[in-house]
């Protein structure tokens, strides 16, 4: 899977919503890469200034008059275009200089590497790295799920004391800012989509990642490729989160179970899905009743998602053994072979 550097066409992937503030910031990290890489902007109808900084700054925009969401947004830039690796990145990201050449590498180390993320540090409103006395805080080092089907960013909220330094695999990458390889894009694409456009927004990158390590492909964490992500959406948020991210949030933790989750993942992760399920119920009707229409949208998309399911369970390659071993309630990992 080693793949010439002279054959790499990069790609970096932005989805804008009323992002003014951070645009020239996250574009002037990607301007100041080591490699060359071309700028793709979608912007989901801002009320602001996102897309005339991005076209000031010299980037190919795509305006779009509604509101289509992260998934789409990013297969409107990807899906018909010219590459062989997809950086994905929220414009909240401020990325090192070498954060994609570091990626590059790390994913060319060994066979099926399909995609590759770094070493995430919380940032603040000042755009520094948030800190614990002289330390930073971790946002992300890789995502793993629990058995109650949940899934976190390794390390999140946790001081760097240095426990995420060693290159592993994990079961996948946070799309804040992740490297694609368009080879796994395209044997998990289904009809026009990389993301699950139902998704709209929120899970739809946990969803790819477990679409991939269906079809075998493996990704790397490489901690050398550092960047900063100012994260907004956390568990504890939900209350002060908007109503509207609470429904896909809700609704979307289903679907992705109805598309991916075999026999040996239902048993590994039994009782503790089926209680946190009906915890979720007791809460949405009790304190979010706005969420209950997620429970109408996922009976009018169960054939819609019949149809998905067949389309990636008949596919896989790997064994319901080896997708259920990546559930734990720690962070999961594996040493590089």
């Amino acid at each position: 899977m080693v793949q010439s550097k002279s054959h790499l066409k990069l790609v970096a992937s932005i989805v804008s919503y009323n992002s003014a503030a951070d645009m020239e910031p996250c574009i002037t990290a990607l301007r100041a890469q080591n490699m060359p890489l071309e700028i793709k902007v979608f912007d989901n109808a801002s009320e602001d200034d996102s897309a005339a900084i991005a076209q000031r700054l010299g980037t190919q925009v795509e305006i779009s008059a509604t509101n289509l969401g992260f998934s789409a947004g990013h297969n409107r830039n990807l899906v018909e275009a010219d590459f062989s690796h997809a950086l994905v990145l929220n414009p909240d990201c401020r990325i090192a200089p070498d954060f994609v050449r570091r990626l590059v590498e790390a994913m060319d180390s060994g066979p099926r590497i399909g995609m590759g993320g770094g070493k995430l540090l919380r940032m603040g409103l000042s755009g520094e790295p948030t800190r614990s006395g002289e330390l930073p805080i971790l946002d992300s080092a890789g995502m793993y799920f629990t058995p109650a089907q949940r899934h976190f960013d390794r390390g999140s909220q946790q001081v760097d004391r240095g426990q995420y330094q060693k290159r592993q695999l994990v079961f996948g990458i946070t799309a804040a800012a992740v490297l694609y390889r368009k080879e796994m894009l395209e044997d998990i694409r289904y009809e026009d989509e990389y993301f699950d456009e139902d998704f709209f927004a929120y899970r739809e990158d946990a969803d790819l990642c477990w679409r991939a390590q269906l079809r075998g492909w493996r990704a790397v964490y490489e901690p050398s490729a550092s960047g900063l992500h100012r994260r907004s959406v956390l568990p504890e948020n939900r209350r002060r989160t908007s109503p509207d991210l609470n429904l896909h949030s809700l609704r979307n933790r289903y679907l992705m179970r109805r598309k991916n989750i075999d026999w040996r993942v239902r048993l590994r992760c039994f009782p503790y899905m089926w209680v946190r399920d009906l915890g979720i119920l007791a809460y949405v009707l009790i304190r979010e009743r706005t969420s209950l229409q997620a429970y109408r949208q996922l009976w009018r998309l169960r054939k819609r998602f019949a149809l998905k399911r067949l389309a990636v369970q008949s596919r896989r390659t790997a064994t319901p053994a080896q997708i259920a071993a990546w559930f734990s309630f720690s962070p999961s990992s594996r040493d590089r072979p």
